[in-house]
């Protein structure tokens, strides 16, 4: 399932303005990774957006470089960094892969970190998932 179709991605208004007001984030540099679950159907189990500032990168082929990099990298290890790691059951992750590194870096590192923050990711969710289990202790 090495694809990113449109079902993956996160275009609704409604979900992306949820996202950026309620979701919780970090940072882990060249990105910051907001997330939030939202009870929903879907054939995939996160929709994601990646967003590259437009006040630090003028030029749009160097924000287009950098985004066709991360989706790259997005497209080969969502699957076994976070699908498989996600909690069962009718909640959809919506998640946003920001970059805030200040020169462009070559597909390597920013694959290198994007696995990094996924990782991350998932840890912080399946830390969550625990505090449920055990009561909110």
């Amino acid at each position: 399932m090495k694809t990113f179709k449109k079902e993956e991605r996160l275009c609704n208004r409604r979900y992306l303005d949820l996202l950026f007001v309620d979701g919780s984030s970090f940072l882990l540099y060249p990105y910051r990774v907001s997330y939030i679950f939202v009870p929903a159907e879907n054939t995939f189990p996160t929709q994601a957006v990646i967003n590259v500032s437009k006040r630090r990168y003028k030029r749009a082929v160097d924000r287009n470089l950098i985004k066709r990099r991360i989706r790259e990298a997005y497209r080969l290890h969502k699957e076994q960094e976070l699908y498989i790691k996600l909690p069962g059951g009718p909640e959809l992750l919506l998640l946003s892969l920001q970059f805030v590194g200040k020169k462009i870096y070559d597909y390597s590192f920013m694959e290198k970190k994007l696995i990094d923050a996924l990782r991350k990711l998932t840890s912080i969710i399946e830390a969550n998932e625990a505090k449920k289990v055990n009561g909110g202790n």
